[in-house]
Order: structure tokens, then C-alpha cells, then sequence
């Protein structure tokens, strides 16, 4: 049975593109060799018999548990056939396709496609589909990034016009577009079109690779820097995937083709995302290791026996002290001391405890080496904050130098200043009620007591209170069994019942809101036209404790204090809330939100 997707059903706001043209065919053999009779007139049967295509085998013989093949042709017929006749010796994917009474195949046509745009609009699939939570595996997993041709400004607008036909169709497979593009899944994909920094940058990195592993070097060093959200994630997720299949066996390229790559990262909500990533894209599976923490890695694999690339985001969260189950000094040295290569992405500025603190001279001497061999490179860009440029750096400043500017006009990005934390709840409530705007969650500074595994003997949860206002802190709603099952591929941010919770930078570094609230709390005043830390008032103890450094203790609070702020306030993608405990610093924001 065939069903043609009415591409103009409903009202369409890209009215000056063309619609797209898409069939959604049984995947048998009999309904292919006959497909000239599926389709209904000249102009259709044009666009996908004669054009190119792009194709999505799908088959949820499970519910929601879809397994999807992405393809692009200049034959539907011919490549569909292969699939289906000699490709089912040699793939066991194309296998269980074949074998299947449920699986079916969109055929997506459009009068703009040529080669270029169909491999960009295939890679653009991927990105959505891999993100989408009925999708359990992916079977086809190459990148095919386009930079400019012909038509390459329209991408967007065919995309969206496919994707929202393909809606209509399936909502399980194919959710609203804005679902997809909050999920944590979708933000850190391997298949995001790198600017031409990050793009250069990848292509650095992995000549480095090659010229490390060619001439056989050990414990080499390749540092990534740039403030939170100038894209390290994503560029660190698309380099492990191009690594991974540089390394495949059908791989062409002769030094990385065999090798072993490993991406690690100290923090449980990143890793959930990378784990999912890794097992949808067939790059591991719940028995391998090739996502994890440092401590396990270190703990599984000896300086004898070198792997050749270890890629660490969020480097700066690595511990620089023996703690629990590490019995190390330096997890970056013992990483270097059991790779040919690691590639390691570290802002100074997002070291949060006493553990993962470097000696200024320590870092110093590793980034001039770095620097000294070509292996240091920096992202200058801006990309998660969607303001102008003085929004950013009001920020900026605001951090950096502990001094408040007026809040400039922007109408792209929404900075506000709220005069009690429960009015700013009540706007974050509102934004994330709305599908279109996106995730919205509360967070604050580290300021309220909170004992993990461990509950508070005069109350039900810890909490954030400012007089009559209290939210608990995150984790800590009770979930029903169905929500637990749903939440326990999720990161913090994503559960539905945590708009009811306070985040802090143990839950939220790393991760991207569309609209932050932070209250700011006690430990951050105004003093003298600047801002200070006061570790006295932080709950904190990893950033408040004394570190001993060179056998000397010291105390590290206005540096972790800082670096807290610096992550709360760099969450927001459209926009920014802020109250503040301190009475000088509240009035402060609100005089600088009136222009004063």
C-alpha cells in the first residue's frame, strides 16, 4: 500500500519555496520494481524518478522503538533494489529491513534538489532523527557537510517544509521540530553543521591525529579553549564520529583505519547524552567502554598498553587530586600517560571545585607547551547566546571584571531583572509551557543546603527558600514508575517534573536552556562598585574548603565562586532572569535595567 503525504495541507509560512513531494512506500521489492505505478502524475513521478532523492527506510516493528536507515540517490529504484537483492549478503541491517512485514520507505522529491543539497538535507535527517527518543538505532552514520552551492541558502526552508509534511504523517517518528532541538541529544549530534571555525579547527585536530599516530608519538597533548558556548561540545562530538569512521574497516584513510578512540567526560549528565549518541550510532554498546568517566578508564587501561585518541570534554572538570575510587594525582597526566593523543576541551573559567583546580603556573606551563607546538586552538565565536553583541558583553563584563554596565536594548535576546524570585518562576513557568519556546528551568548559586542521598530531618526536600518562596533543589521530586523509566535517558533539564526544581551547576554545566533563571544568592554581593564573593554565605564545600597547594593551604573560593556564576549566567539561549539575595546587588540590576 502506498500513501502519498499531501504537501500542502494546512497553512504554510514558507510560501515562496516549493512544497516538497513525498510518498511513503511499503519497503518490499514487489512495490519498488512497480513504482512507476505508485506514483500519481508526470510532475511527481519527474522530481523522484529523475532528480535526486532522499530516502528514510524505517521500521517500527517495536513500539516506539524505530530502527532507520537515511539515504540520498540520483535512483530511487536502482539504489532501493540494491538494498534489497545484493547488499542483504553483506549487511545485516539491510537484513532485518528486508525480513521485516512493518517497514516502510519515505521518498522525499523537490524541484531544488541536486547533489549538494540532498547530501545536506540527508545529514540534516540524521541530526533530527538520531535525536528523536523512538529512535533506538541509525543505521546509516556519515556526515556529508556541504558548505555553499547553488541553493544552499534554501536549505533551511525545504528542510522545514519536509520535516512538517513528514509530521503529518508520523508525529512519533517525527516530532515538532522544536521538541527535537531542545532535547540535550539533538544539541551535542555529531551531524550539526560546523561553522568554518569549528570546521577548521576539526580538520586541525585530525592532522595532528594522523601526524601523531604516523610517526608513532606517545602522551601527545591537543588543547581546545573558548568560553561556555562557543561550540567546543558539538566540535568535540563531530570529531569522535569522524574518528570513528576514519577508523572502520571500509575506511580509506591508511593511519587512522584500525584505531582506537575513546571520549570521556567527568560529568553523569553529559555522559547520558554521549552514551545514547554512541549506542544509536552503532559506535558502542552498553558492554563497551568508548564513553565513560576518566577515573573507569584510567582504572581499566594500563600505560602498557596505549590506545591511540582519547578525546575529554569538559577537561576542566577533571580532578587534579586522588578522590573516591581514583588513586591518581592528575587524571589528565595519567590520560596522557595511556594515549598516543588526547584531545582535551578546558575553560578555566568552568573549574568549579577544589579537586579539578590548577596551579596557575601548572596550566600555564601546559598551555604554552601546547601553544609551542601548534596543538593549542581557541574558539573565538559565540554561539549559544542569541544576543548582539553588547548583550554578550554585558555578560561578559558583569564576570569577568565583577562590574555591572546598563543592561543594553536587544530584541533578540530577553534580559530581565525581576523584582522576587517568585514573579521570575512564574515567568519561567510560562515560557516553558510553551512549545515554541523551549526548555525554560529555575537555577541558583550554590547557596541553600543540599546533602545528596540524604534527607533534611524538618522538611520533605532541600530547598531554596527567599521568604515565602521555596522550590526544592533538583533531583528530588518523586516521579511515578512510568516517569522514571521515561527520565532515565534524560539529563536534568529535560524531565518534565524539574520545572518544579532549582538547578544548580552540578546539573546544569554544559547543558543549554532557552530561557535561564538564576537567583542569585547570598554569597554574591556589591561592595564598593564591584561585585564579591563571600564563601561564608555558600553552601559549597567544593569551592569553599582550603586546597592544598605546594604544601600550602590555601582558599580558592573567589576564583570557584566566580566560575559558578560564569556557568549559571551563560545558560540562556534567548533569554536571561535575574533576582538577587543582596540588597545592594539587587538594586544595582534593577538601576541597570532602568539605564541608570
Amino acid at each position: 500500500m502506498i500513501k502519498l503525504i499531501n504537501p500542502w495541507k494546512g497553512s504554510d509560512f514558507l510560501a515562496n519555496i516549493s512544497s516538497p513531494i513525498i510518498y511513503d512506500f511499503e519497503y518490499t521489492k514487489d512495490e519498488i520494481l512497480n513504482l512507476e505505478t505508485k506514483i500519481l502524475n508526470e510532475t511527481h513521478e519527474k522530481y523522484l524518478l529523475r532528480y535526486p532523492t532522499v530516502y528514510i527506510v524505517n521500521d517500527g516493528e517495536q513500539k516506539n522503538n524505530y530502527s532507520i536507515y537515511i539515504g540520498e540517490t540520483t535512483n530511487i529504484k536502482r539504489r532501493t533494489l540494491e538494498h534489497l537483492s545484493n547488499e542483504l549478503q553483506t549487511r545485516e541491517d539491510w537484513q532485518k529491513f528486508a525480513s521485516s512485514k512493518s517497514a516502510r520507505m519515505f521518498v522525499i522529491g523537490h524541484d531544488h534538489f541536486n547533489k549538494s543539497l540532498t547530501l545536506d538535507i540527508e545529514n540534516k535527517l540524521m541530526q533530527y532523527l538520531s535525536s528523536v527518543d523512538t529512535v533506538q538505532y541509525v543505521h546509516n552514520r556519515r556526515t556529508n557537510q556541504q558548505q555553499e552551492y547553488f541553493s544552499s541558502d534554501k536549505m533551511e526552508e525545504i528542510f522545514s517544509k519536509i520535516w512538517r509534511k513528514l509530521h503529518q504523517s508520523n508525529k512519533e517518528l517525527f516530532p515538532l521540530e522544536r521538541v527535537i532541538q531542545d532535547s540535550a541529544l539533538f544539541k551535542a549530534s555529531p551531524f550539526h553543521k560546523l561553522s568554518k571555525e569549528q570546521f577548521e579547527a576539526k580538520d586541525q585536530i585530525i592532522l595532528k591525529i594522523e601526524e601523531a599516530l604516523n610517526r608513532n608519538k606517545t602522551g601527545q597533548l591537543i588543547l581546545v579553549g573558548g568560553e561556555a558556548g562557543s561550540g567546543k561540545t558539538v566540535l568535540m562530538s563531530s570529531l569522535f564520529y569522524d574518528l570513528f569512521q576514519l577508523a572502520g574497516e571500509n575506511s580509506d584513510n591508511l593511519i587512522l583505519k584500525g584505531s582506537s578512540q575513546y571520549l570521556l567526560v567527568n560529568h553523569e549528565q553529559q555522559l547520558k547524552v554521549y552514551q545514547q549518541i554512541a549506542e544509536k550510532l552503532g559506535m558502542s554498546s552498553k558492554q563497551s567502554d568508548k564513553v565513560g568517566k576518566p577515573t573507569s578508564f584510567i582504572n581499566n587501561h594500563s600505560e602498557e598498553e596505549k590506545v591511540d585518541v582519547i578525546i575529554v570534554d569538559e577537561a576542566h572538570l577533571l580532578w587534579t587530586q586522588g578522590k573516591q575510587s581514583y588513586r591518581g594525582q592528575n587524571q589528565l597526566k595519567d590520560l596522557l600517560a595511556r594515549a598516543k593523543v588526547v584531545v582535551a576541551v578546558f575553560d578555566n573559567n568552568q573549574v568549579l571545585s577544589r579537586e579539578q583546580y590548577w596551579a596557575e603556573d601548572e596550566l600555564g606551563y601546559i598551555v604554552n607547551q601546547t601553544n609551542l607546538y601548534g596543538n593549542y586552538i581557541h574558539l573565538e565565536n559565540q554561539m549559544r547566546i542569541n544576543g548582539n553583541e553588547q548583550t554578550v558583553d554585558w555578560i561578559r563584563h558583569l564576570v569577568d571584571h565583577q562590574e555591572i554596565k546598563k543592561i543594553p536594548q536587544d530584541e533578540k535576546y530577553d534580559l530581565r531583572v525581576f523584582d522576587s524570585p517568585e514573579k521570575m518562576f512564574q515567568a519561567i513557568k510560562e515560557k516553558a509551557k510553551n512549545q515554541h519556546a523551549g526548555i525554560s528551568r529555575m537555577l541558583a548559586t550554590f547557596d541553600w543546603e543540599y546533602i545528596d542521598k540524604k534527607t533534611p530531618s524538618d522538611r520533605d526536600y532541600w530547598d531554596v527558600s527567599i521568604g515565602d518562596f521555596s522550590l526544592p533543589w533538583n533531583l528530588q521530586l518523586p516521579q511515578t514508575k512510568e516517569l522514571k523509566r521515561k527520565n532515565k535517558k534524560l539529563a536534568w533539564a529535560e524531565q518534565e517534573q524539574t520545572i518544579g526544581e532549582v538547578g544548580s551547576t552540578f546539573t546544569i554545566q554544559g547543558f543549554d536552556l532557552n530561557y535561564a533563571g538564576v537567583i542569585i544568592g547570598p554569597s554574591v554581593k556589591y561592595r564598593d562598585g564591584k561585585i564579591v564573593f563571600d564563601r561564608a554565605a555558600s553552601k559549597n564545600k567544593k569551592a569553599t574548603q582550603q586546597r592544598t597547594i605546594k604544601d600550602e593551604k590555601v582558599y580558592l573560593s573567589d576564583t570557584l565562586l566566580k566560575n559558578e556564576l560564569n556557568v549559571l549566567l551563560t545558560r540562556g539561549v534567548n533569554g536571561l532572569y535575574l533576582y538577587a539575595v543582596d540588597e545592594a546587588l539587587q538594586e544595582k540590576l534593577i538601576d541597570a535595567k532602568n539605564g541608570v
